[in-house]
Order: structure tokens, then sequence, then C-alpha cells
């Protein structure tokens, strides 16, 4: 079933809070967006509606913690990271605070909503943050997981949410891993590391390489920091040739951690595929997608030219 990432994350608050009575959640006036809603209706004594204010959030928040509460700080992924950026670094990271910063409706497919609200950079901005955790996750199981997770963590985590619903790619046997790849398909021709939502459209791009008589692995990476080394490094050496997949700008974001991997531990040829220092623009989700080439024909036309093929 497909559901968006926002959906499960609303649904895991609810799970959580009757778990750990720490949790409480802040939303900048966007909870029936955020899906905090489905929090407030159950716990009400512990949500915060702080208005159109992030900054503000992000400070109550960062207090809060102080205090042993476990804060979970929602809006979109543009304002989280964007407008609220100094108060991030300074009152959670410098700190080093638990507060969990959970940023929905985050890359392009935020879709109509044009650039003002579509946030590309945001992964590049929390991964540059010292011990600021920061996720990705690709389905609706994933998402449940890595809250649930990212409350047991102690510490500043990114979580990075988005808008459209995406296909289940996990079931309940599923078990999330902080700062662990999963490998979801064997192939020993091209590596295709992706995240978020492009994880996948990068299975479906393995289904199409396959009929070709190409086989790729492909790597979830829903933890871009701290990422997992080990396994880029091991299907890089599988494979020899890696090409990432993200709804992000490609400077900053998960093609530039896995560069930056192998350039140190074992360089080999990459291929990013990403958003290339463009702003975005006005379109239903999957107009955009199409547009900066974010598609399952987009990886494969960009694998093949990886291993030289016509």
């Amino acid at each position: 079933m497909a559901m968006a990432t926002r959906e499960a994350y609303g649904k895991a608050l609810v799970e959580l809070g009757a778990k750990n009575k720490d949790v409480v959640v802040l939303d900048a006036d966007l909870s029936k967006s955020t899906k905090t809603a489905d929090f407030q209706k159950v716990y009400p004594d512990r949500f915060f509606n702080m208005g159109i204010s992030e900054q503000d959030m992000m400070v109550t928040a960062a207090g809060l913690a102080t205090c042993g509460k476990i804060p979970f700080a929602s809006t979109f992924a543009i304002f989280a990271t964007g407008r609220a950026y100094e108060q991030v670094r300074n009152s959670i990271g410098y700190p080093h605070l638990n507060v969990k910063i959970a940023a929905t409706h985050a890359g392009i497919t935020v879709g109509e909503d044009g650039a003002t609200h579509q946030s590309i950079e945001d992964i590049s901005l929390m991964r540059g943050i010292p011990g600021m955790v920061v996720i990705n996750p690709a389905d609706a199981e994933e998402t449940r997981q890595a809250i649930f997770a990212a409350a047991e963590h102690y510490g500043p985590v990114y979580i990075r949410l988005g808008r459209m619903a995406v296909p289940d790619i996990h079931d309940q046997n599923y078990k999330f891993e902080l700062g662990k790849g999963e490998v979801i398909r064997e192939g020993k021709d091209v590596a295709i590391i992706a995240t978020g939502i492009m994880v996948a459209i990068a299975i479906e791009a393995a289904d199409k390489l396959k009929e070709e008589g190409i086989e790729a692995t492909v790597v979830n990476i829903h933890t871009i920091k701290p990422i997992d080394k080990d396994l880029i490094v091991e299907v890089a050496k599988k494979t020899g040739k890696v090409i990432t997949a993200e709804e992000h700008n490609i400077i900053g974001g998960l093609g530039s951690a896995v560069a930056e991997v192998l350039s140190e531990e074992y360089p080999v040829k990459i291929k990013r595929i990403g958003i290339k220092d463009q702003f975005g623009q006005s379109g239903s989700p999957k107009e955009l997608l199409k547009y900066y080439g974010l598609t399952a024909e987009g990886i494969v036309k960009n694998s093949k030219a990886i291993l030289k093929i016509s």
C-alpha cells in the first residue's frame, strides 16, 4: 500500500507516545500537513503549537530537552533547515541536545508549491552540523522504525519526510538499524546507491536493466549521517561503478557523502543523479521527477553511460 512518509510519521508518533511518556511534539502551525495532528488528538497535553515561528519552536524544543523530554519539532523541511538554521545549529547542535527534527514536504515532490517550498539543500545543511544524525527513510515501515530509533538515540536527529505517497518496500519483518545501509538487490555490473523516495525508483531501474542483461546492486542508504562506509566500499569493490540517486541537490547530499567515502577508501567511477545545482519549479511531483531525470529511465540511462553501453 502506498503511503507518504509524513503519514507514517504521524502514526508512529501516536504509537511511540504510548510507550514513552517523555515524548512531546511541537509544530509550527502545520499539524494537519505534517500529520502531528494525529498525536495532538491522543495526547493534547504533550502537544505544542508554536505558531508560524520555527526559530522559537527549535529553541523551545531545546529547552524541553534540557528538562528530560524528547521533543519532536515538526514543520516543512524548508523552514526547519532554512528559516531556523541558526537555532538548530547553536541551540540544538552545539550543546548536543536530545531534539528530533521531523522535516516533512522535503525535496521537489512538494509539487505545485514551487521553489520557495521545495527543500533540496536540507541534507547538506544538516549533515554539516557536528553530531547531527540525518535519516531519510524510503517508505512507511522504515519511517516507523526510524522514528523509534531516533527516540532511543541520545542527541540531535534530523528526519527527512516526503509529501507524496511512496510504495511499500519493507514489511514488519524489516529491522532498521541506525547508520547501517541495506542491500535490496544483488548484482555485479553496477551499484545503485539510493535514498528516500529514490529507493523505489532505483528498484524499478534495476528491473529494467535486468531485462537488458545488466545486473545492478541496489543499496538503500536511509542514514546519510553517520553513513555506512563499510557497505559503500563493499559494493564499490564488487561492481567497480557506482550511481547515486537522491531527490536533493547533488551538492552536499547523498552523492557527495558517497564520493567522500570512496575518494578516501576505494576510488571508483561515480555518477551522481539528483538536482544539478538548480532551484525547483512548479509542477506535479511526477512531472518534476521526470524534468530533473529522477526516474527509472534516468537511472538506466546513467547506468549504461557509466558502463559505456549505448
